[in-house]
């Protein structure tokens, strides 16, 4: 799995960059997108970005990409405006 977390200034890059990661998995926060695929799709995304995306950021943009471990375990608190679905609440 991936966490894919993103700054960018430009609007319209920006945009773009959301609508390629939309393809593959699940906005949990503005600018944050978790991706569960396979290995090979994981690591295309990776290559995609580095190949079409990186050559457009200016000095103010970053992308940072956690590869997350299947096996981590993932603690989530709070209620998150884009996260659709997987909510839970504890009494």
């Amino acid at each position: 799995m991936l966490l894919v977390m993103y700054d960018i200034q430009e609007d319209k890059l920006r945009a773009k960059f959301s609508k390629f990661l939309k393809r593959f998995g699940r906005r949990l926060q503005y600018s944050v997108y978790e991706i569960k695929n396979s290995r090979r799709i994981i690591e295309l995304i990776k290559k995609e970005i580095e190949l079409q995306f990186e050559k457009s950021f200016s000095q103010g943009d970053s992308v940072l990409i956690h590869d997350i471990p299947d096996h981590a375990e993932i603690l989530r608190f709070g209620y998150p405006v884009n996260e659709e679905t997987d909510l839970l609440i504890f009494d």
